[in-house]
């Protein structure tokens, strides 16, 4: 049944159908987003009985995606990945992005983007914020560059899916 991890949008939202067990799968980086953007978000999501995966558990850096968390992903309809200006610096949500778009290239997930307060374009071409986490993680991986060629492409293709562009109005 449901971990910690997981929440039911409300207790009277019907069920997904058999083929989904989660309507939705939210992928963003905590600590930019989770306590504005992310739980507004997730809390519209519940108003409209959305079933939704929201991971609530603090990774430890170098923490490989559990299996647990690969098959939420797996078992989602749609995903959302809330782009924010730390995303690529964490090596967990590259390798869930990865994840998500083998799903939506495997099985036919549909993906939405949001970018939270950065350019689609510095995701599609790792420029700004994005530049400076992949020269972390080419520096941490130079014995495992195919990873780090993977988080890339993963990011480039996910910029390139039609989404939506949000300004944090709070810090501007």
């Amino acid at each position: 049944m449901a971990s910690t991890s997981t929440h039911r949008a409300s207790s009277s939202s019907t069920p997904p159908s058999t083929t989904w067990k989660y309507e939705v799968f939210l992928s963003f980086r905590g600590e930019d987003t989770r306590k504005n953007f992310v739980d507004h978000l997730y809390y519209a999501l519940s108003l409209k009985s959305i079933y939704t995966f929201k991971d609530d558990e603090q990774l430890s850096g170098g923490e490989e995606i559990s299996p647990a968390l690969r098959k939420a992903i797996e078992e989602s309809r749609i995903s959302v990945i809330v782009f924010s200006k730390n995303y690529a610096s964490s090596r967990w949500c590259l390798d869930e992005l990865a994840i998500i778009l083998e799903c939506k290239n495997k099985m036919g997930q549909t993906v939405f983007p949001i970018f939270y307060d950065v350019e689609p374009t510095h995701v599609r071409k790792q420029t700004g914020c994005f530049e400076k986490a992949f020269e972390k993680h080419e520096k941490d991986f130079s014995d495992d560059m195919e990873k780090v060629r993977r988080w890339k492409t993963a990011l480039e293709e996910a910029a390139n899916i039609s989404g939506v562009s949000v300004q944090d109005t709070a810090n501007g």
